[in-house]
């Protein structure tokens, strides 16, 4: 049996192990339109949990993963997380193989979040995307255009 220690906060998701997750630190450049800078847009791109990206500002943001060449995506996974406010969340996730001048639709979903009920939303989709050169998330934290900020706690791609 082989037994190691793994410190609070570096732990990986059952869901996430024996995956051949992209490095997206080495593939891909991100853009994006806000980040608290106590919330680096960093932490959610890395399969080790660490804390969560945050806008610096409430309203609709955009992240965009701009890949150096373009990939072969199989599957996605997105994980929030909200223990404070309630508030519904809509998300948008959509590819581009031509560096972003059209882009396809993956999915659009909507989440309601509770701080006495659902404080985390995972999402786990298996595509079948080709050349991809550009993979864009955008975020609406609150659809009532209420104060909340966009927040991601993590994107793995495989």
């Amino acid at each position: 049996m082989k037994k190691r220690i793994v410190p609070n906060g570096e732990q990986q998701p059952a869901q996430l192990a024996g995956e051949d997750w992209l490095d997206l630190e080495r593939l891909a450049d991100v853009e994006f339109t806000s980040e608290d800078s106590a919330y680096p847009i960093e932490s959610a791109l890395r399969l080790i949990s660490g804390s969560p990206w945050r806008a610096a500002q409430a309203g609709a943001q955009t992240i965009r993963l701009v890949f150096t060449k373009p990939q072969q995506i199989r599957r996605i996974w997105l994980e929030f997380l909200e223990p404070l406010t309630e508030r519904t969340q809509q998300f948008v996730l959509r590819w581009s193989a031509d560096g972003g001048k059209s882009f396809n639709e993956i999915v659009r979903q909507q989440w309601n979040f509770s701080p006495h009920g659902s404080t985390h939303e995972t999402e786990d989709y298996c595509v079948d995307l080709m050349d991809v050169s550009v993979l864009e998330l955008n975020i609406i934290p609150d659809t009532s255009g209420g104060d909340a900020r966009a927040s991601l706690a993590r994107l793995c791609i495989a």
